[in-house]
């Protein structure tokens, strides 16, 4: 026995001993960190092995998959002492921001600090994947010193891959081009990656301007485990074009005001020691340009938003980077080169966190205190209103994904901010409300999505400038200054199953009535819709009111199928016995349009496409609206038998199929013989000579002599009053036209850029600017002024068929809720 006790005695000395040999990703991979790409399958086994080797020190938590089913990783790193209570540090920094439900539990400012690494958002900025594996690495290597120190005040969090898909579909096309050797100049085919790139992930949607609106999958299985941490600090790590060197925080004006004093001193001080690994190394860098602290949905303003240090490190290289490329100045940058960068910055970012981890702590906590006394912002109470329930459902689903407390008001005698009059007024119900308090744990999230007006103190932004959820979701809103008392009466409507021997009536208010009308059409049952007005048993239906009758519907189970629809959306039906009307037309009549078959949609992609603006289609249809739809290269459109579709949709980009004669005169036999193109933004202007529309005027205003005499030292300003960087602007909606069915006589559009179309005289002009648009955002002085008095929506028909224009994109990276239906109604309703 006590030889057998002997032998078990040294064989746990010797597993232990083999359990502390980390093996390097070198050893593991069978080649040094920056000489291959390596595949996303390849790095998360290293992490595994990683783990096995030091069980005591490394977690691993799957925590999803992406679009394609790769897995989506975690990797957990601490002392073994800190390991051993991990979830126990989990729940102290939940109740340090106030969030935790366990009250009773002690709140402990000196826990370890949480560093969370995030690398590969942009799957053709493949660098940082490497960098992670340098990373987890050194920090559970029993030989280094340093990461040992800096441990014992921090929890790092690895995320090695955001964005799978993206990786490996670069990854994958680099390695099937390169070489026995890479080749280093700008030119070779190594350095010239095909549509769509893999920068976005599966759906073509970029992932570091989805944090706020959680539209991906990615994104939505992230943001719960991230929510659920709330670290300290957060690095998302990028690359930009290979002619620049390496950027660090701080970041670039603007920020926004409610980024704190000390969130702006640690940017500094992380970008001071930053500096010092690269001044050592003689490696160039730059800070506080470009990279702004504004749009809340990118990987460090997110987090900067939730209470964290959030920052962007960018290295130079991106796609055409490879594994060398040859730069302007001559030097040739690796593969090796870029890694290490992000590896040096992901260290020292862990050894600052480390020696500040007290004040990141305290500050940390004083940041949710701030928020849960009421000290963000000057509104008080943000009070949200529609008639429709399933507009504020949609409102409160992104709320909830942000962790952002909400609740009912009952008292209703108040006054606010009108957002949509721009007007202090008494609060006016819309029949259902939802109302949020500056007073929680995640006020600055909470202010940052609603405030009416983003304050702006530099214009020359990277992104959008306002995203206010009551314009993006088409709901009414007060913005009040004073405390509202806060109920949770809010109910779902609970929809009962009706049954009728002639028909059923099914409102369409909101977006799920479109997705009903989609899943009713799926399932081979004829709808008809009311192109105006009527009454019925002393109930008024408006404009877009589904009718699915008997007649025309005797050979499916219409009835069962429709409730089962109305149950799934939550729209509920009314039942109609007669085809008689008591105002307004009889369902004989030509007011009532028929749906007579399901649309066949098709959707151009390819090299003339954004790939971001056909991923948002794309997406749209397969993951909102639930319905088919066939991608056809947009190359191949003079190929294809347009017959075995009857809506083509034209995303972004420049076909030049749209813009050539005889393109388009293909095209327009395709639409008079009643097919529908829906064409989007840059394709509107590709068609725009052989579809005539005209361009609005775009003329210099300027007078004088000297107007072409600007100061090189502000040339990186002197675009700006042609600029608008994402403003929202109030657009007059014809909502007696199908294109407005479901909608007021008015819409919020996001207006990127001055594009704007004279009216068209053959046409309907069913969405337009007039004067005194603007609401809110960056927009310069001389394009502001130029966008009035034309077109941003309109129909023209054409034979059988009609062509959309939609100059304006209602679908922008999906979170702009209220253009859902915009879309729908283009493909359902336009030409019925």
């Amino acid at each position: 026995m006590k030889s057998f006790l002997s032998f078990l005695s040294v064989l746990l000395l010797v597993s232990a001993s083999f359990a502390q040999n980390v093996p390097s990703p070198e050893t593991y991979l069978g080649y040094k960190v920056g000489t291959r790409y390596t595949r996303h399958h390849k790095i998360v086994e290293y992490f595994n092995a990683v783990a096995k080797a030091r069980p005591d020190m490394v977690k691993l938590e799957q925590y999803g998959l992406t679009n394609e089913g790769r897995e989506l990783m975690l990797a957990f790193v601490g002392t073994p002492e800190n390991m051993q209570r991990l979830e126990a540090i989990r729940l102290n920094n939940m109740r340090l921001a106030g969030l935790s439900r366990d009250k009773a539990s002690p709140v402990l400012e000196n826990a370890p600090a949480i560093v969370w690494l995030s690398y590969n958002v942009h799957g053709n900025e493949p660098s940082s994947s490497e960098a992670a594996l340098l990373m987890i690495h050194a920090l559970t290597d029993p030989a280094n010193a340093k990461t040992k120190e800096w441990l014992k005040n921090t929890i790092v969090v690895i995320d090695p891959c955001i964005n799978p898909d993206g990786r490996d579909r670069y990854v994958n096309w680099f390695n099937s081009m390169v070489g026995d050797k890479l080749n280093a100049h700008p030119m070779a085919r190594e350095h010239s990656e095909p549509w769509p790139g893999g920068r976005s992930n599966h759906y073509n949607f970029d992932l570091n301007r989805d944090w706020a609106w959680q539209t991906q999958v990615e994104t939505q299985q992230r943001l719960k485990k991230y929510n659920a941490w709330l670290p300290q600090v957060h690095v998302d790590f990028h690359e930009q074009g290979y002619n620049s060197p390496y950027y660090f925080a701080p970041a670039a004006q603007p920020y926004h005001e409610v980024i704190t004093a000390w969130q702006r001193d640690f940017q500094e001080l992380i970008g001071r020691n930053n500096a010092s690994y690269f001044d050592k190394n003689g490696w160039l860098f730059f800070t506080k340009e470009s990279f702004d602290l504004l749009y809340p949905a990118y990987g460090d303003s997110y987090p900067i938003y939730n209470g964290a240090i959030g920052m962007t490190y960018e290295q130079g290289g991106h796609s055409r980077g490879g594994l060398g490329v040859v730069t302007a100045d001559g030097d040739t940058l690796t593969l090796v080169d870029r890694a290490t960068h992000h590896f040096t910055t992901g260290l020292s970012t862990v050894e600052t966190s480390s020696k500040n981890q007290q004040k990141l702590m305290s500050e940390f906590k004083k940041y949710f205190d701030d928020g849960r006394s009421g000290k963000i912002g000057e509104y008080k109470t943000y009070v949200l209103t529609a008639s429709d329930q399933h507009k504020l459902n949609a409102v409160i689903s992104l709320l909830e994904k942000n962790g952002i407390e909400w609740g009912t008001v009952s008292n209703k005698n108040f006054k606010g901010y009108n957002y949509f009059t721009g007007k202090e007024e008494t609060f006016a119900d819309e029949g259902f409300n939802i109302a949020v308090s500056a007073y929680q744990a995640k006020a600055v999230m909470a202010k940052v999505l609603l405030e009416p007006k983003t304050i702006v103190n530099d214009s020359n932004t990277y992104d959008i400038t306002t995203w206010s959820l009551p314009y993006a979701y088409g709901v009414k809103g007060y913005a009040v200054k004073e405390k509202l008392e806060l109920g949770n009466d809010w109910k779902q409507p609970v929809i009962q199953s009706v049954s009728s021997s002639y028909g059923l009536l099914i409102p369409y208010t909101s977006f799920n009535s479109a997705k009903l009308l989609a899943e009713l059409l799926k399932n081979n049952i004829k709808v008809r819709f009311a192109e105006k007005p009527f009454k019925y048993k002393n109930k008024n239906y408006e404009r877009g009111t589904l009718i699915v009758l008997k007649t025309g519907n005797g050979t499916v189970n219409w009835n069962a199928l429709t409730n089962v629809a109305c149950m799934k959306f939550g729209v509920q039906a009314d039942v109609v016995e007669t085809g008689f009307m008591d105002q307004g037309a009889d369902f004989g009549s030509s007011d009532i349009k028929n749906i007579s078959e399901a649309p066949k949609v098709a959707l151009l992609t390819g090299d003339q496409a954004s790939s971001l603006g056909a991923g948002e289609v794309w997406h749209y249809f397969e993951r909102m609206l639930e319905y088919p739809i066939t991608l056809i290269n947009g190359a191949d459109l003079g190929r294809i038998n347009l017959k075995d579709f009857n809506v083509i949709i034209a995303p972004d980009g420049y076909f030049r199929t749209l813009g050539e004669k005889s393109g388009a005169d293909r095209l327009k036999e395709f639409v008079r013989g009643g097919g529908k193109i829906i064409a989007l933004e840059g394709s509107v202007s590709a068609m725009a000579t052989e579809w005539g529309l005209k361009n609005k005027s775009d003329k210099d205003e300027e007078k004088g002599d000297y107007v072409d005499v600007k100061k090189y030292g502000e040339r990186d300003k002197s675009y700006l009053p042609n600029a608008i960087p994402g403003a929202i602007f109030k657009v007059d909606l014809d909502n007696t036209h199908p294109l407005g069915f479901g909608y007021p006589d008015f819409y919020y559009t996001l207006k990127q850029d001055g594009t704007l179309y004279e009216f068209m005289k053959g046409g309907w002009n069913v969405g337009v600017l007039k004067k005194d648009n603007y609401v809110t955002g960056v927009a310069g002085t001389k394009v502001k002024n130029k966008l009035k008095d034309g077109m941003l929506f309109g129909v023209q028909s054409m034979g059988s068929g009609s062509v959309v224009f939609l100059t304006e994109n209602p679908l922008f990276r999906n979170f702009w809720e209220n253009g859902k239906l915009l879309i729908a109604n283009a493909v359902f309703l336009v030409g019925q």
